[in-house]
């Protein structure tokens, strides 16, 4: 359809520069000089017939005469013109909306290990700044393209018809230009890129700056800050100034080159009218042929760099959307998980860095019971709230839920059947209350103050303005460590799910905090299967069975009066931990 339009479009853009060919003629035939016709020439058919149908006129009425058909047929081309870029410019903006739904869902579908690989800027540029490119490409370059094809032939096909040599000389700057605009246009795209590269430079500095606004006020460190973004706002100042330049000195040569065609126009035209080759009006028609070149053929260097950095970004796009997703959310069989989980024989190498994290890994919790998970930084307690919350694959052995391998279990239903409070909180830029609910489908009051009970959130709750609707900041920036952890484990619990893990979310709470959370959060793990990992021993004494890790293995389990007993690894943490708490206090 598009095609279609550029077409018609271009036909009726066509007719205008000959029918001011006629009335340069048609004037040009009322001058008698010395008894002679200033032309004589024998007019075209086209010509023919339009003098024939005006030929009962005046000389002014003809003129106006023209001048309303020429006004008719701009406004048909416009018709076509509006039709033809809401034809291709819209369906170009379509397909940018179906190529950013289609990378932001495969973005949901890749593993964890994937956004460990790409930083969030990459991942962020190429569903905007690259799709963005395709979409000039798809839409403006296809237009503009096509445009040039049609234009060009019906435009040097009607001039070559009424004298090739003047068509030629017409017709030798604009390569000229073609190739002046494909040059510069690429001077013009680095230097863009460098002035797009120091602006997300200059905005990560800003960014960071008003992130770590706290950190920066405590080491007093406000005037480097300031010096460093003087440093890149004139670094971007001079980047930008040299893109400027370019452009400067590039229009004005691009005028003198449409110029030059201009000139050649009027000079040769004139020698060829001279000869009798030609009339008058056709130096008019060829002065507007040339007008209606100009942009298209300069058009041309524009659209061969958008081809380049269409391809470049598409390729980049490309890496990701044929990337395969480890885990679809929509295989696998549907339970109602009950929460029996076992480990057989569990091995797992993180996949980028090549770490064995887990070796030989096996226990088992059932419906009802809590394991805790106790050991150093760098043991393997997070990996395994990981793999049951398949992020990961295990490289070894085998994770049942319910008896079945959690591989044939489907992932939307495993994971909406577990209550997870990581260790790094995330909260969003939105009300407490949404970050509360963002787990769950639907929420009632009741269970959302339940929640907020269960995680001692009840006296922080009356102190903000707005109680549960007060909006945080970005990353929850307006709420201590340990109000993040408290919401974060009310995001947890509030809808009742069969499987708690808690991966060492009490770290940034006081004992006491820690008692009054623990005593609460003991009423909703009766009936649940909770998994608690920690460091702390004063977190994890009351689960029905601890195991300690260390180095990926299991060294002991068993309830804390066994492991006490023992004497072992365990004991050892819990009196150096002992010791340590009345030291501080």
């Amino acid at each position: 359809m598009g095609i279609l339009m550029i077409i018609c479009s271009n036909l009726f853009g066509i007719y205008p520069p000959k029918i001011i060919r006629v009335a340069f003629d048609t004037v040009a035939d009322e001058l008698v000089v010395g008894g002679q016709q200033v032309v004589n020439t024998t007019p075209f058919y086209f010509e023919n017939s339009l003098r024939s149908l005006l030929d009962t006129l005046s000389l002014t009425e003809k003129l106006f005469s023209f001048g309303l058909i020429v006004l008719v047929l701009a406004l048909v081309k416009g018709l076509f013109t509006f039709l033809m870029r809401q034809t291709i410019i819209v369906v170009s903006r379509l397909i940018e909306y179906d190529i950013k739904n289609e990378v932001y869902l495969q973005y949901q579908q890749l593993s964890t290990a994937f956004f460990k690989r790409h930083s969030t800027g990459d991942l962020m540029n190429r569903i905007s700044d690259d799709v963005s490119r395709v979409r000039m490409y798809l839409g403006p370059g296809v237009m503009y393209t096509l445009n040039l094809a049609v234009l060009f032939t019906l435009v040097i096909g009607t001039m070559v018809s009424v004298n090739l040599k003047l068509t030629l000389y017409v017709l030798l700057p604009l390569p000229i230009l073609s190739f002046t605009i494909y040059y510069v246009s690429n001077i013009i795209n680095v230097k863009s890129e460098a002035v797009q590269a120091q602006l997300s430079t200059l905005t990560t500095n800003a960014q960071e700056t008003f992130s770590g606004i706290r950190v920066l006020k405590t080491y007093a460190r406000e005037k480097s800050a300031s010096s460093r973004f003087e440093e890149s706002c004139n670094t971007y100042k001079d980047t930008s100034l040299e893109l400027v330049k370019v452009n400067a000195l590039f229009h004005p040569f691009m005028i003198l080159l449409i110029g030059l065609s201009t000139l050649l126009t009027i000079y040769m035209g004139g020698m060829e009218a001279i000869a009798g080759n030609i009339t008058i009006g056709n130096i008019a028609e060829f002065v507007i042929y040339v007008n209606m070149l100009t942009w298209p053929v300069a058009a041309l260097g524009w659209v061969t760099s958008l081809i380049q950095r269409a391809a470049a970004s598409q390729k980049r796009i490309n890496e990701f959307l044929l990337e395969k997703a480890e885990f679809s959310g929509e295989e696998g069989i549907v339970l109602d998980i009950k929460g029996h989980i076992e480990f057989k024989g569990v091995q797992f190498t993180y996949p980028d860095s090549g770490v064995e994290a887990l070796k030989d890994v096996s226990f088992e919790v059932k419906p009802g019971q809590s394991l805790a998970v106790l050991g150093r930084t760098g043991a393997g307690k997070s990996t395994i709230t990981h793999l049951i919350n398949r992020l990961y694959d295990v490289t070894g052995g085998e994770i049942t839920i319910d008896s079945h391998n959690i591989k044939d279990i489907n992932i939307s239903n495993l994971r909406s059947s577990i209550g997870y409070v990581p260790q790094d909180i995330f909260l969003f830029s939105e009300s407490i209350r949404s970050n509360i609910a963002f787990g769950a489908e639907s929420i009632t009051e009741e269970q959302m103050q339940r929640a907020v009970r269960s995680a001692a959130l009840v006296d922080d709750i009356k102190g903000f303005p707005n109680g549960l609707d007060t909006v945080l900041g970005e990353r929850g920036i307006t709420l201590s460590g340990g109000q993040k952890q408290r919401v974060s484990i009310a995001r947890g619990i509030i809808a009742s799910p069969n499987i708690l893990i808690f991966d060492d979310c009490l770290s940034a709470v006081d004992v006491a905090t820690e008692q009054d959370i623990l005593s609460q959060l003991k009423k909703v793990m009766k009936t649940r299967t909770t998994i608690i990992v920690s460091h702390r021993v004063a977190s994890i004494k009351h689960a029905d069975n601890i195991i300690v890790l260390d180095e990926g293995i299991i060294k002991e389990s068993g309830n804390h009066s066994t492991l006490l007993a023992h004497d072992g690894l365990y004991s050892k943490i819990y009196h150096q931990q002992l010791l340590e708490e009345k030291a501080a206090t």
